[in-house]
């Protein structure tokens, strides 16, 4: 990870689900991209130096996080191409509390790094097992912010679709994608960070948002997760099997079924593990 702003906006190597869009789209189509929970704006500007023709929704609440979007867009001059807008997406329209991060992991408190660690992890949700999983992170502020649906923006914007999604909205996916309603099924792509375990209050984990997906007919292209988080990268199953073909399809989920068995494996070694020291225990006692 290149810990400084500018930096990661021009680095070369391309994120994960940027070398996925680029096996989907070419550089100069007119992709409309929505960057949901996008603190700094960094993905925004890097999705706009990708595909030259995309027009780019970027959605921030935090007003401090809000200004360093605005100064991305004029200092990299992307103000035809990105679209900012200071409010949250939800499943309702009105106000909601937000609760703000902050911190700094103590590896990096005496470096001098142009770099907002603690910012990235503020939600809709309080926390739960963030401060146990991340014990530098503090919620120290709560602040009120207004919120918004998807459908409802699409509608009063005349966005009939939606290439791609970046959803980053700790906890709040699902929120933000019913708030989507009848219109969910004009999203093409979302790639979005899953949790394994609860790391705020009441949000979906990994198995709540698989079944939420596979139920609306989209397919998982990457899957990142481990024993506390990742991300991952779905498809609606038949607008991808129209722009890839059947054969690139199911080699993909075949692929995504392989590497969940490699998975599986960690996870049965040490469930045997535990019954054979059982046994070794019970042996020695009895």
């Amino acid at each position: 990870m290149n810990f400084d702003r500018k930096n990661a906006i021009l680095d070369s190597k391309l994120h994960t689900q940027e070398s996925q869009l680029l096996e989907i789209f070419a550089k100069d189509e007119a992709v409309v991209i929505f960057d949901i929970g996008a603190c700094e704006g960094e993905s925004s500007v890097r999705y706009s130096r990708i595909f030259e023709k995309s027009q780019i929704y970027t959605f921030e609440p935090i007003p401090k996080n809000y200004r360093i979007i605005e100064s991305n867009i004029a200092e990299f001059e992307k103000s035809n191409q990105i679209h900012p807008f200071p409010v949250c997406l939800s499943n309702a329209v009105g106000e909601a509390d937000f609760h703000i991060s902050s911190g700094t992991p103590e590896e990096f408190k005496e470096k001098n790094v142009d770099w907002e660690f603690g910012n990235k992890s503020s939600s809709l949700l309080p926390p739960d097992k963030t401060l146990q999983t991340y014990d530098w992170i503090e919620f120290k502020e709560k602040i009120t912010v207004p919120t918004i649906r998807l459908d409802g923006f699409m509608k009063e914007h005349s966005i009939n679709q939606i290439d791609f999604v970046h959803l980053d909205v700790q906890g709040a996916e699902l929120m933000v994608l019913d708030g989507a309603g009848e219109l969910f099924g004009a999203i093409k792509n979302i790639w979005l960070e899953v949790e394994a375990v609860a790391l705020y209050k009441g949000q979906p984990i990994k198995k709540d948002i698989e079944a939420y997906f596979q139920s609306r007919g989209y397919i998982k292209l990457i899957d990142t997760v481990n024993k506390v988080d990742g991300d991952q990268f779905w498809s609606k199953e038949e607008w991808i099997t129209s722009r890839k073909g059947a054969t690139w399809v199911n080699e993909r989920k075949a692929e995504i079924r392989r590497q969940e068995k490699e998975r599986e494996v960690p996870f049965f070694q040490q469930l045997r593990d535990k019954v054979q020291l059982r046994t070794r225990l019970k042996k020695m006692f009895s």
